[in-house]
């Protein structure tokens, strides 16, 4: 197996069609020899935390929209988090990035340990090799994630920011229209 991809980005390359993915940029929160999950940066549901989840609006903030992490246990919700304190994060992804525990034991100590949050319905997971063959394919492009890409204000640019960003043939790339054929 190839280094772990843990805490960088996936960046779907436009050779990618399945509109689970298709223009995604992922956020690779685990990736060893038993597979890889990550969390779709953006892609925003039409709901808000409070509505879809009211239990968790007290970490998510006003009217924070739930975000769609992936068509993998699309039911689920996890809570992504940049923390004061990582020690406090059920897993470090990166550095001071890691998952919320799902059993809060003092609401107060867990709050003054966040810095911010962003709550997720579904992942994305792929099975043992299965990234490594898409890899093979050229089908991700992958970029070191920045903690402004992990928590954007702005989900709907991410994909074109980070392919700006890398430079090059990847600036032209994030120029194309969906459907090349249209231009």
């Amino acid at each position: 197996m190839a280094a772990s991809l843990t805490g960088r980005l996936l960046i779907a390359s436009p050779s990618i069609h399945d509109p689970n993915f298709r223009r995604t940029v992922i956020y690779m929160t685990e990736h060893g020899e038993s597979g890889a999950m990550g969390l779709v940066l953006n892609r925003v549901a039409q709901t808000t935390v409070d509505e879809a989840v009211p239990d968790l609006a007290w970490l998510a903030g006003g009217d924070a929209v739930v975000h769609v992490g992936g068509p993998v246990a699309a039911q689920s919700v996890v809570v992504l988090a940049e923390f004061e304190n990582p020690s406090l994060a059920a897993l470090v992804v990166d550095g001071d990035v890691g998952f919320v525990p799902a059993e809060i034991e003092d609401r107060d100590v867990l709050s003054a340990a966040l810095r911010r949050t962003r709550v997720f319905a579904g992942h994305a997971g792929w099975g043992p090799g299965q990234l490594e063959s898409e890899m093979e394919e050229d089908s991700w492009i992958v970029e070191p994630a920045l903690r402004e890409d992990v928590f954007t204000p702005d989900p709907d640019e991410l994909w074109s920011l980070v392919l700006r960003r890398k430079g090059d043939e990847y600036a032209l790339m994030a120029t194309m229209p969906i459907d090349p054929s249209l231009n």
